[in-house]
């Protein structure tokens, strides 16, 4: 038994560690939506599975790179949520692929999306044609998101953890300025302190950080 104590200790530290950080930065880890989250996994079960079984690296030394990884992993979480080039740079951006019926070929190249992955991706929504597509874009987690002519709802959040979404904006023809103005209307000093925006039907719903 005294054999496998090190194991033991070692995996019961890892799994409290898994517990931790799911609780202290979402459960993005269970359904990653972004690449930091998906890397978040990788890495973390590469330190387990790589120490585990290591006798060379102490219980201690396995804590120690246990706590860095999550301090690095929380400071660049913090850094995300309030910088906008930050979490393009870790997270990359949505890529319009589709424009008012046009298909944009150079960037579905770009994107790694093949002709036939396109169209497979738009038959799974319903769309068989490029024509029918007002707007399609390649979020951050590989899926398509598609407004059709005709659907006159944005589909696409206006403001996202206090940082202003420049495509809606395009999308609507208005820029920060105006979404500036009207968060101030509402009672908002800065598009920072919301937390969520939506732009529905020409209304713009706004959601604080305190309410």
């Amino acid at each position: 038994m005294q054999l496998y104590s090190p194991i033991i200790i070692k995996l019961a530290l890892g799994i409290i560690c898994l517990v931790i950080q799911i609780n202290l930065m979402g459960k993005g880890n269970l359904a990653p939506t972004s690449a930091m989250d998906q890397v978040q996994n990788y890495v973390l079960g590469g330190i387990i599975g790589g120490v585990i079984y290591n006798d060379s690296i102490t219980v201690l030394q396995f804590v120690m790179v246990l706590i860095i990884w999550t301090l690095l992993v929380l400071i660049l979480k913090y850094a995300k949520e309030h910088n906008r080039y930050i979490k393009m740079m870790v997270d990359g951006k949505p890529i319009p692929l589709i424009e008012n019926g046009r298909l944009k070929v150079k960037d579905c190249l770009r994107s790694g999306i093949s002709a036939n992955e396109l169209m497979f991706k738009l038959r799974s929504n319903g769309v068989y044609e490029i024509e029918q597509v007002k707007r399609a874009v390649l979020e951050q987690n590989g899926q398509l998101t598609i407004m059709e002519f005709g659907d006159e709802n944005i589909r696409y959040p206006i403001i996202v953890d206090g940082q202003a979404n420049l495509d809606v904006l395009e999308l609507i023809s208005k820029d920060e300025s105006w979404l500036l103005e009207q968060a101030n209307t509402r009672g908002f000093d800065k598009i920072g302190d919301v937390y969520l925006g939506e732009y529905v039907s020409g209304k713009l719903n706004l959601y604080g950080y305190f309410e």
